[in-house]
């Protein structure tokens, strides 16, 4: 669950949330993403980045005004 204040959602918010969820999905993907990058030949930091943003998506928020 990640608390939020509704007035502070900048920018550097933003990239702050974007930079959690990328760890995350490396330390929960990483290692299969790598593995089908292997065999396909894909690029890593799309999949990864495409990850990222799907799993913002997953998480709960909590807004306090």
């Amino acid at each position: 669950m990640i608390y939020l204040k509704f007035q502070d959602l900048s920018l550097e918010k933003q990239e702050e949330l974007l930079r959690v969820s990328r760890e995350h999905v490396n330390y929960i993907f990483g290692e299969s993403i790598r593995k089908y990058v292997d065999e396909t030949g894909e690029d890593f930091d799309r999949l990864i980045e495409e990850e990222t943003i799907k799993n913002l998506y997953s998480y709960q928020y909590i807004f306090s005004i």
